[in-house]
């Protein structure tokens, strides 16, 4: 092949996107651009399978949201590899057991996922894709149990649905867990028991959809990230990822922000978070619209290290919705 003989990435996620924009514009309307492009990224799959097949490590267990991420990434053709924590897929692709990691960053409800942002700092890989994922919480069981004494699900998914249980399931047992997908798991082998979890989840571990969308908001996504060892490609329409840390005087953030300012570069995020080595030392996450190769981008970011204490790019990729 001739990625493989120019050690060149099976996995190129700028094209992907080039291609599916295409085929978005030559569309005629009749199919959906959802259904186009699961299509389509399961046509990828199966061709990236002929060439090299992919492992993708991810947060688990499986039929985890970020399982689910992963395969509407990936598609069915990729092999997956569930890990017990974010750690464990960096991990797994630091040390070459995965070709690519999937992890939560942030949801828009819930905000950042802070874990991810720190291992981030730490690594060698790069963002190198993001996926926007739907959530949708739906009450499960092994069968239509109309006596429901206990229902299990992530601590955080319980806020989420408040609402809605207390309206409904007024007085019934709400049991945390690790995760929406352990929940099902411990559903399938108890009787009048229920849990709050994903379609996925339903169907990988056999269970009967007792009531959908129990979200008390909707319009409730998560954004995850695929890390690898490249950053890709431009493609015209990309974002590029930052970690930076200023110097303790007067002013400091605002003086950081004058070269995206100077460049006209338009920051899409900022989060900041302690730096854990200093008291009230903090790093700043910068979300910005452009590529690292973009000639404003990078004048922005070579004026930027002049200024601060630290910074490192933390990837350039598509800027996908």
């Amino acid at each position: 092949m001739f990625k493989q003989r120019n050690q060149h990435s099976v996995f190129d996620p700028a094209r992907e996107e080039l291609l599916i924009a295409k085929l978005r514009e030559y569309s005629d309307g009749n199919l959906p651009d959802k259904s186009l492009e699961a299509i389509y990224r399961e046509i990828i799959s199966a061709s990236l399978a002929l060439q090299k097949p992919l492992i993708i490590a991810y947060l688990g267990p499986q039929a985890s949201f970020t399982h689910e991420a992963a395969q509407k990434r990936f598609g069915s053709s990729a092999n997956y590899l569930d890990c017990q924590n974010i750690s464990d897929v960096f991990s797994s692709v630091e040390k070459g057991k995965a070709d690519y990691g999937v992890v939560p960053v942030e949801n828009s409800i819930e905000g950042a996922v802070t874990y991810t942002l720190d291992l981030l700092i730490d690594t060698d890989l790069k963002i190198c894709s993001q996926i926007l994922l739907e959530i949708s919480h739906n009450l499960l069981a092994a069968q239509n149990d109309q006596e429901i004494k206990r229902i299990y699900s992530h601590p955080i998914v319980f806020g989420q649905c408040r609402l809605w249980l207390e309206a409904n399931m007024p007085g019934v047992e709400l049991r945390p867990v690790p995760s929406t997908a352990y929940a099902a798991r411990l559903v399938k082998k108890e009787k009048h028991s229920a849990a709050i979890a994903s379609h996925l989840a339903a169907r990988a571990y056999g269970l009967k959809v007792i009531a959908e969308s129990i979200e008390d908001f909707s319009h409730n996504f998560t954004r995850f990230l695929v890390i690898g060892k490249e950053i890709p490609e431009r493609t015209g329409k990309d974002k590029t990822s930052l970690v930076f840390s200023v110097k303790d005087e007067v002013g400091a953030l605002h003086h950081m922000l004058l070269p995206f300012k100077r460049n006209k570069i338009n920051l899409t995020k900022i989060e900041s978070r302690p730096s854990k080595k200093k008291v009230w030392d903090y790093y700043f996450f910068v979300d910005l619209e452009g590529h690292i190769k973009d000639k404003p981008v990078k004048q922005a970011i070579e004026d930027l290290e002049k200024r601060c204490r630290y910074l490192k790019v933390l990837g350039s990729y598509p800027n996908v919705n």
